[in-house]
This record gives C-alpha cells, structure tokens and sequence, in this order.
C-alpha cells in the first residue's frame, strides 16, 4: 500500500509487510526502530503513516469467540467479514460506519461512528496489543480503544454486542433548512440513525434508519420514488436497500453494500463534532459560510453520536452533533478553508480525517488529554509507535 483510499497521502515507510503469525508479528516489531499499523487505507489524515515499517493485519489468523453477549475478534477483520457472523449467530453490533469495508482496528482507534448512537469504539471491553518488546498485554482502561495506534498493534479486540434486529430505511426528500434547525432535536431522536444530507442551497435530504418495532416518528419530507446515493449523480445501486424493505441490521446501517468495493480517490473527508448544546448554533454559523463551501462539497451530512467515556473519542463525555463533509478532491483549496470552518464552531474533529486544529487549541478541548499522553508513553517508553502525527499532537518521548 503506497497511498492511502483516496490518494491524498503518500506512505513514507521504508518497508510494509503482511505478517501471518503472531511470531510474524513479534519478530517484526522487535526488529524495527519504528512501527505502525494501517488498516484498509480509509483515513485521510496521516494518522497511519510511519517512516518505519508498515504493517497490515489482513493476513493474521481469524479470531472470532463468542461469549454470552461479547466477541472477541482478530483487530484486521473487516466489519463486512465480522457481521454476517454475528447475525448467524443471533447477534449485532450497535453500529456500523458507513462503509463496512474498513477493520476493527482502525475504525475503533480513531473512534469512527456510523449509524447508530455510539462510534464503534464505544463498544470496546478490551484490547490486546502487542507492545514494542513482543509482549501481550489485555486493556481495559477507557484510554485504550481510541489510541491512534500509539499503545502498540492492537492483535484482537472484544466488543459487547446485542441480540440481532431489523431495521428499514427511507429516504426523505424536499426538507427545508429551516425545518431541520427548527426540529432538530425531534428529527435526530426519531430512529434509530438519522442522517440529514445538506446541499447547502437550503434544503436537507434524510436518511432515516428505523428499527422494527420501534414506534414511527412522522419526518418532514416526502420519501423518494426510488432508490439515491448521497452524492448526487452515483450510482444508488451500491447504496444499501431502501424503500422501508425491513432487513437485517448489518444490510441497512451501513450507507453502502460491503459487496461493492469504493471506488478509489475522488473526494476528500472532514468529520467535525460539536456539543448537541451548541447544534443549532453551529449549523447557522456554517450557513453563513454556504458561498464558499459549496464549490468544494460533495455530500454533507450531519449525524447526532451519544456521550462516550474513551478518552479521545471526539464525541467524549458529551452528546455530539457529527458534522461529515465530503469534499472534491482539490487538497490546497479544502486545507485553506478548514481553519475558518474550525474557527466558526470551535469543534473537535475526526482522527481519520482532514482538520488544522493546532494541537494546542485542540487538547483543551480533551479533559484527559494528558492521561492519554501518559498511558501511551507507559506503554511504548521507546517510542517505537510514535509516527510524527502523535507527535504532532502528544510530543515526542523526550518532550513529554
């Protein structure tokens, strides 16, 4: 892997291997000065690179051990892999990103939510992870699963999980800006996932996710007459069923069938989290700054993610609005207009995902930020894990 999912960052490793063995995986991390895991490419931040070696978990051996209402599985595994086994067995996750394509590792290392109320993180029990010396250790603490790769390989992950369920999806069309900031509250709480889709011309398309048996809440809108895509003009047969068809939950949360591989590189991604607090506050603020964003977004789209106890979740010890843009693939344009969107709703943003916050302005916003700097400082004394993003944001070794 020379570049990530959409090109924008080019991978200064000196080597990237497969390991398929836990010996492979000891020997390699005892022989490099520097490590770090990527999963399936889909961050668009630097969060994964290294100049050292690195390292894909997708040709470790398969965990998967079921027990009572927790699993605990090998941290490569896709979501796509890890949820048909689930439902065979009676069983769901609560949430699923919008893209089952990506591990487990990696989408709870940067905390990555999707539809539901929580980031997949939220889930977490424990952790192993391979530290720089080879050994195992089992964690439990809260600032274990959003770890940025910082603690060390992260080889298998134990997840609580629920009795399987049905969800159905429907598309609402033609709802006005002014209905969604007027209802806010209303619209976000009436299904289990609601997704608002702004085309920042004033109006809003809902994507609602409404689990059988719940109770209906009526949406503003009318449902579309067939089946869309978030991005205007894609092919909507690579997006999951809608139409109200009731299905198993791990064929309706995600946005897009795992059947169908993302095309690669046309866009970029910024997710910004804000309290529900200050929701409405925030989106009339990005309103008014509609005339710049909207020639460089493709889809926006705007999710609600509960409070949260891991220490570096963005969504931490608060309910948050996620706002998701899409962006064109234009890197200089999007990087310059960042600061002032940042500047506007004073957000805390996605690891994954392309933001400027200077590391300063954004440990404020982490009330364990120095807990976190500590623990992965215990845990990797050497600093063998630490890529230049962690170092950016938590020092280096000497520093800290």
């Amino acid at each position: 892997m020379k570049t990530n999912w959409a090109g924008n960052v080019t991978f200064t490793a000196a080597q990237a291997v497969t390991p398929t063995s836990a010996d492979d995986l000891r020997a390699i991390v005892r022989g490099s000065s520097a490590v770090h895991v990527v999963g399936s490419g889909h961050s668009f931040s630097p969060v994964a690179d290294t100049t050292g070696t690195l390292v894909s978990l997708a040709g470790m051996p398969e965990v998967f051990e079921v027990s009572g209402r927790s699993v605990r599985v090998s941290a490569g595994m896709t979501l796509a892999q890890l949820a048909p086994r689930l439902f065979d067995a009676g069983l769901a996750l609560h949430t699923l990103p919008s893209l089952p394509h990506i591990t487990i590792a990696g989408a709870i290392a940067t905390a990555t939510h999707g539809s539901g109320g929580c980031s997949l993180a939220g889930a977490v029990t424990a952790v192993e992870v391979m530290r720089a010396d080879g050994s195992v250790v089992e964690l439990t603490s809260a600032g274990a699963p959003v770890s940025l790769g910082g603690l060390g390989v992260i080889t298998t992950v134990t997840l609580d999980v629920v009795p399987s369920f049905e969800v159905a999806q429907t598309v609402y069309e033609d709802v006005a800006w002014t209905t969604l900031l007027v209802q806010a509250e209303q619209i976000f709480d009436g299904a289990y996932s609601v997704s608002a889709f702004i085309d920042w011309q004033g109006g809003a398309t809902l994507w609602v996710k409404h689990r059988v048996g719940d109770e209906p809440f009526t949406f503003p809108g009318r449902p579309a007459d067939g089946p869309r895509h978030p991005v205007v003009g894609q092919p909507p047969s690579r997006c999951t069923l809608q139409g109200g068809v009731p299905g198993p939950w791990h064929e309706r949360l995600p946005h897009f069938r795992a059947e169908f591989t993302p095309s690669v590189g046309q866009e970029l991604q910024t997710e910004y989290f804000v309290p529900r607090t200050r929701a409405v506050t925030a989106l009339r603020a990005l309103a008014e700054m509609s005339t710049v964003i909207s020639p460089l977004v493709q889809a926006c789209e705007i999710r609600t993610v509960s409070a949260e106890p891991q220490w570096l979740s963005p969504a931490y010890d608060r309910d948050s609005l996620a706002i998701h843009f899409t962006w064109v693939p234009n890197t200089p344009a999007v990087l310059a207009l960042l600061p002032r969107l940042e500047e506007a709703i004073a957000p805390r943003p996605h690891w994954g995902k392309l933001f400027t916050v200077p590391p300063m302005l954004l440990s404020a916003r982490y009330p364990q930020w120095d807990a976190f700097r500590a623990l992965i400082n215990e845990h990797d004394p050497k600093g063998v894990f630490r890529n230049d993003f962690l170092t950016r944001y938590f020092g280096s070794i000497a520093s800290s």
